[in-house]
């Protein structure tokens, strides 16, 4: 079993920032990539922004040069520091990670966790 934990959600005033961090625990071997998903009241979730185990990085273009993702490998964490918050911000935040859960098995599983209310008032 893995467990990815939250942290770092809660409410802000626009223009304010906020650092999300998830941490994977349990049977892993290794993990691939790992991102941040997000999903607004009546809106499909999104995805946010991705991280690669070698430190590749891909954004939505609405959060582009305001977030940054950043992971730290040894502690199986990926964070996510949001600046210029806006309104349009406000959301349930999910972290994924593609984890490989054993040595004798090449294959990786999707895993999310329970997510992080993030509230931009204006």
């Amino acid at each position: 079993q893995v467990q990815l934990v939250e942290s770092g959600g809660g409410l802000v005033q626009a223009g304010g920032s906020l650092r999300l961090s998830c941490a994977a625990s349990g049977s892993i071997f290794s993990i691939n990539a790992m991102g941040w998903y997000r999903q607004a009241p009546g809106k499909q979730r999104e995805l946010v922004a991705a991280i690669t185990s070698g430190g590749s990085t891909d954004y939505a273009a609405s959060v582009k040069g305001r977030f940054t993702i950043s992971r730290d490998n040894a502690k199986n964490t990926v964070y996510l520091q949001m600046n210029s918050l806006k309104p349009e911000d406000t959301a349930v935040y999910y972290c994924n990670a593609d984890v490989r859960v054993t040595y004798y098995s090449i294959r990786y599983y999707g895993y999310w966790g329970q997510g992080t209310q993030v509230t931009v008032s204006s």
